[in-house]
């Protein structure tokens, strides 16, 4: 179980476990395929069973976790159909944010970003660190846009999304390729010239691109088990 789950301090608990469990699947700190054992979360969060079953009962009805037949709970496994459909619906979502953010931001919110994004990645970042700084970036382009609603849903596919972006920035440190801060510039810019067209392509660009690497990587994997005469494991 991943360290990176802070205790329970205060706030209403049933909601500060669920926030904290959000937390950790849109920083990519749970992964594709982990099973999550209820009594192990409570031990690392410092509470009982109950408010960890509520709140993860609420992320299955939110599709960030999935139920299994044992009655135990899973992150979603990467397969092909659901990078299609997620990369489908942030697309669309998230590239009507960024138009709207290229609209309605405001110079102190340009400096910001700008100021932001001149602090260097650290050259031997983890995948955990980059995915935080991957999604402080985003949310504080989304916030420019001016719509709770569109950041509502923005949320979601990030609950969503996250162990999966966690997984194609670990591949891309692991080959040694250039992180998001090439691609963010480019839609940073695109933005302070309120470019709303511009804007949207850089994000796509760098959307893209994770889920680009993820596919290819599942569609090999497909073809390699595939393969005539490789022995089957029973």
């Amino acid at each position: 179980m991943p360290s990176e789950l802070a205790p329970i301090v205060r706030q209403t608990l049933n909601q500060s476990v669920y926030a904290e469990l959000r937390r950790a699947l849109i920083n990519g700190s749970l992964h594709s395929g982990q099973v999550l054992g209820i009594v192990e979360l409570a031990r690392n969060l410092g509470t009982s069973t109950m408010p960890v079953r509520e709140a993860l009962a609420r992320l299955v009805a939110e599709k960030a976790l999935e139920a299994m037949p044992n009655r135990s709970v899973r992150v979603p496994l990467i397969t092909i159909e659901r990078l299609d459909d997620l990369l489908r619906a942030r697309l669309l979502i998230e590239g009507m944010a960024v138009e709207l953010a290229a609209t309605n931001i405001t110079a102190w919110e340009i400096q910001r970003m700008q100021e932001f994004l001149a602090e260097p990645e650290s050259g031997d970042a983890s995948a955990d660190e980059a995915s935080v700084r991957n999604q402080q970036f985003h949310f504080m382009v989304y916030q420019a846009a001016r719509s709770d609603v569109l950041l509502t849903i923005i949320e979601s596919l990030w609950l969503q999304s996250g162990p999966i972006l966690w997984e194609a920035r670990r591949s891309f440190l692991l080959n040694h390729q250039v992180t998001g801060d090439k691609h963010h510039g480019e839609l940073a810019e695109a933005i302070a010239r309120r470019d709303p067209l511009k804007a949207r392509s850089a994000l796509a660009a760098d959307i893209g691109r994770a889920f680009t690497l993820l596919r290819q990587r599942e569609a090999d994997a497909a073809m390699e088990k595939n393969k005539p005469g490789r022995k089957r494991t029973k």
